[in-house]
């Protein structure tokens, strides 16, 4: 089963979304509490199985409303997504693939086990 790890950081506190196999699939920002964190968590449950996906690694790509998940190329030339919630903040974002079907592999795992995910806390 998928779960939400949420550990404090230097600055916050994160989570990490990790499928069932222990590989992170999408990684939040630093909060600054970790009752934001949660709400945090809560808004990638709900936006992510409606987000539709905006390819931004084609040109003249079709812009889509949020929430959605943006697809794109980062500097080092891998593809990434990030997914944006209603009111257009980032709410998680992936590591680099080095294909685009990787990354769009990576959307559909979250969008498959974000909405039933357990949240756990780890330290340190």
């Amino acid at each position: 089963m998928a779960k939400f790890v949420i550990r404090e950081t230097k600055t916050g506190v994160k989570f990490d979304l990790k499928a069932s196999n222990g590989e992170t699939i999408a990684t939040s920002e630093v909060y600054k509490s970790e009752a934001s964190c949660k709400n945090g968590i809560e808004s990638v449950r709900t936006n992510a199985p409606i987000a539709a996906v905006e390819d931004q690694t084609i040109e003249g790509f079709e812009q889509q409303k949020h929430p959605k998940f943006e697809l794109y190329t980062d500097k080092a030339g891998e593809t990434r997504f990030r997914l944006k919630a209603r009111n257009g903040e980032i709410i998680a974002v992936s590591e680099g693939y080095k294909s685009k079907a990787s990354a769009r592999n990576g959307i559909e795992s979250v969008r498959k086990n974000a909405p039933d995910a357990t949240v756990e806390k780890v330290e340190g």
